[in-house]
């Protein structure tokens, strides 16, 4: 029961967030802030799905979704339409939510419960080191080989490629990560072929920059499988 009225807030949120709420709403509410009509409206619309779809004898619950939905949204129409804000406007939301649902169905000794199970299993620390190692400390490792066919290129262009190259390593070592702790080395194929595809078409492309993405794709991947296969065969 009480993964279903989780399931069913986080489902009232993306309804309304995403679906229910016009462009209209959030330009108005992005000119005119907490005077916005739309940002209350929005705020209730909110409210009164979860408050439907949990149960109306949770209207605490609902009470406590309309207050922080207006002031979050109420605090992010002052701030730049960027990703940055975007995201921690959705992390306070789902906050909201997993707190709400947590102090429903579960009290303070179920939290030490909770972390001392966590505390002692050596598969969780391993996984949780490996996918820590391929963030940034593999790009930071990456960048270092990488950096002798960098620094043959423009600088702007180089520092561009680059900062994007972060990014694109670090979602792309996650995903091979779980991939080999799946078993699903064929995906892993997919992946690269994919890859591949999108960025060795360009045409007229320097040899330089050509090989400084092969190279930094060869490692970054290779990074990936050997540290999957190192966690499988830790892992109890």
């Amino acid at each position: 029961m009480n993964i279903i009225w989780l399931t069913k807030l986080l489902l009232s949120h993306f309804l309304t967030d995403f679906i229910l709420q016009p462009k209209k709403w959030i330009d108005d509410r992005n000119q005119k802030h907490f005077a916005s009509l739309y940002l209350y409206i929005h705020a209730l619309i909110t409210a009164f799905l979860a408050w439907a779809l949990i149960g109306w004898q949770y209207w605490i619950i609902a009470a406590v979704i309309f207050v922080t939905h207006i002031l979050i949204d109420g605090w992010k129409s002052y701030k730049e339409a960027t990703a940055k804000y975007f995201l921690i406007d959705q992390f306070l939301h789902i906050l909201i939510i997993l707190g709400s649902w947590y102090f429903t169905f579960y009290e303070i000794s179920d939290i030490r419960n909770i972390w001392e199970k966590i505390n002692t299993d050596t598969n969780f620390w391993i996984i949780l080191t490996a996918f820590i190692f391929l963030t940034m400390p593999a790009s930071i490792f990456i960048g270092q080989i990488t950096k002798k066919w960098r620094d043959q290129m423009p600088s702007q262009n180089a520092e561009t490629l680059a900062s994007a190259g972060k990014w694109i390593g670090i979602i792309e070592r996650t995903i091979i990560v779980i991939l080999v702790l799946q078993s699903q080395y064929e995906a892993i194929g997919l992946l690269v072929a994919a890859k591949t595809i999108l960025r060795f078409n360009e045409n007229n492309r320097p040899e330089i920059k050509t090989e400084y993405l092969l190279i930094g794709t060869l490692i970054s991947i290779g990074l990936a499988i050997i540290v999957g296969i190192v966690v499988t065969k830790l892992i109890l």
